[in-house]
């Protein structure tokens, strides 16, 4: 009996003195090897305080204040918040901008996911086709902007003079209050599918032909197969696809700054535009400040809902 308990405490001594021996934090992030990690965190981590951090601090605190940029900081507390909810502006493009973003979104996922499974068929070139699909992803959005600005012409542009064959009145696209959001839809679709459309043909060759196979011997037709493998199989690419395009087209700028400057009138004014025109035109920087939370929380909340219902239609 005594031999047992010696031989407990002589197991329990030498579990304390090898955590004694175990390395304090401290100790570990003082390490050589931890140094040179540093080093190379080093620029990313300047570059996040810098850009991101201290700015969306600042930002937080100037949505309290009163500020042009050249006299004082007032502190105003809620007032710009409350001047938000009353503000005709903020209202038509927050709702320009959800229309914008739920459309161009549903564009893209149906855009890349047709061109999925197009590229996904063995045959000769796809490589290319995949290339092409894929290119107007690269071009930058001013340089798509100005091009399409071309397209849309409504008297000298491509497109009018095609659809002007079959119309007596073809769309006044980027001048025509009614036209302009469609057509920034279009052209955010256009841009982004080609991205999207690698993830979901990524998605696909990653699903076992043996279901396709089973289903076949089943007798499943092709609309049965896509609805009952596909689009379950693909659901985790698709939860991605959706979260990064919503967040993607909530901070757009560049269509719009380019193609139509927030108009005909305000049909095409998007949220972060009116943030740019608060804050460098009219020098309300609390007021855009506050504005540019809102839209934070918006993008926060929507993403929330999301993630909550994940678990209901995404398999992994």
């Amino acid at each position: 009996m005594s031999s047992l308990n010696k031989s407990a405490l002589g197991e329990q001594g030498t579990r304390l003195l090898e955590k004694s021996k175990k390395p304090s934090l401290w100790q570990r992030m003082m390490h050589p090897q931890a140094r040179t990690a540093y080093l190379f965190l080093l620029p990313n981590l300047l570059g996040f305080l810098l850009f991101i951090a201290i700015p969306s601090v600042m930002a937080l605190g100037l949505g309290f204040t009163e500020w042009d940029g050249y006299n004082p900081v007032k502190w105003n507390g809620l007032d710009n918040y409350l001047r938000l909810v009353r503000d005709e502006n903020f209202r038509i493009a927050l709702q320009n901008t959800l229309l914008y973003t739920f459309g161009s979104c549903l564009l893209v996922i149906i855009a890349s996911l047709s061109l999925a499974l197009l590229v996904n068929q063995k045959m000769k070139g796809m490589s290319l086709y995949r290339a092409a699909f894929f290119f107007p992803h690269i071009a930058s959005f001013i340089a798509v902007a100005v091009v399409w600005q071309a397209i849309f012409n409504p008297t000298l542009g491509p497109l009018n003079m095609f659809l002007g064959k079959f119309m007596e009145q073809p769309p006044g696209w980027l001048v025509s209050s009614n036209w302009a959001l469609l057509s920034i839809i279009l052209v955010s679709a256009w841009k982004m599918a080609g991205y999207y459309m690698l993830l979901f043909l990524a998605g696909l060759q990653g699903i076992s032909k043996e279901l396709y196979e089973a289903a076949n011997i089943d007798g499943a037709n092709i609309l049965q197969r896509f609805r009952n493998i596909t689009l379950p199989m693909l659901s985790p690419v698709t939860f991605f696809v959706i979260i990064t395009c919503i967040i993607n087209l909530f901070k757009s700028f560049d269509l719009v700054y380019v193609m139509t400057g927030g108009g005909p009138g305000r049909s095409t004014k998007l949220l972060v535009y009116d943030i740019f025109v608060q804050s460098f035109r009219n020098s309300a920087f609390g007021y855009a400040s506050a504005e540019a939370i809102v839209l934070f929380l918006i993008v926060l909340a929507i993403t929330y809902v999301q993630f909550k219902g994940e678990k209901r239609w995404v398999n992994y």
